[in-house]
């Protein structure tokens, strides 16, 4: 039986949006148990309003920590220290670190110099600096929903996937190092060898749900659907189509 993660959940709620909290808690939940949820901020001030409001229903711990002086941001402190209290107890597998702040970098890094995984989560305005210090970074952009329930997520069309250089490359060179002798790569290695170089990849942010859709969309690939054993599941592989391959062996071939 699979050990599900301890994580510890600290929210910045001076650089977090509360309207994203109940996307936010079930993004969690695909990594593990948030067995430790805890916000930072004045609770004094009218700008944290919609935060209280939502903290009993989602058994969200609240930690006060007043503004002494203005300009300096007292909650960054406060959670820091915190998250080393935490890491000490050596009691959790992981920690999820939510805010758009870079001062956060270095304690993502602690963290992980330990062995435990880090999540972040921020707006698109991260600083880089912050993002490439966790394993994993999602930008809470991609888990705001509409009135109505839906995401908000805005699909790219096959021309502007096709544009972007770098994630064309990621995909490409993530198939070459997944793939057998016949160019096939087996989609879940794929995935996971573009996250490992790359920390906030992730389909929805080009506004497809799952990884197999966003390689479809992107028109560069042959896909198949394969049965696992004698079983319905089906395992979904992808190969660099013979159009882009022949074109690099010819070119290959010139050169020499």
């Amino acid at each position: 039986m699979e050990m599900t993660q301890k994580l510890a959940v600290l929210i910045d709620a001076d650089n977090a949006q509360p309207s994203i909290v109940d996307a936010l808690l079930a993004e969690i939940a695909n990594y593990g148990v948030a067995s430790v949820k805890r916000i930072y901020g004045d609770w004094t001030a009218p700008n944290l309003k919609g935060w209280k409001d939502m903290l009993l229903d989602h058994s969200i711990q609240p930690v006060q920590q007043f503004a002494y002086t203005k300009g300096k941001n007292a909650t960054d402190s406060a959670m820091i220290i915190d998250a080393m209290d935490l890491l000490y107890t050596e009691n959790f597998d992981g920690f999820c670190i939510v805010s758009s702040d870079s001062d956060f970098t270095k304690l993502a890094s602690r963290i992980r110099e330990a062995g435990l995984l880090v999540y972040g989560f921020g707006e698109r305005k991260t600083p880089s600096s912050f993002v490439s210090a966790c394993d994993k970074f999602i930008y809470t952009e991609v888990l705001r929903v509409s009135d109505d329930g839906d995401t908000t997520l805005q699909k790219k069309s096959t021309n502007e996937l096709k544009r972007d250089a770098k994630l064309v490359s990621a995909l490409r060179k993530a198939v070459d190092a997944s793939s057998d002798e016949s160019g096939w790569a087996q989609l879940g290695p794929v995935g996971s060898h573009v996250a490992n170089q790359s920390s906030n990849f992730d389909p929805r942010n080009y506004g497809y749900e799952k990884l197999g859709e966003l390689v479809k969309a992107t028109n560069l690939f042959e896909i198949e659907e394969r049965p696992i054993g004698s079983g319905r599941s089906k395992a979904i592989y992808v190969r660099t189509k013979k159009m882009v391959r022949k074109k690099r062996v010819s070119r290959k071939t010139k050169e020499q």
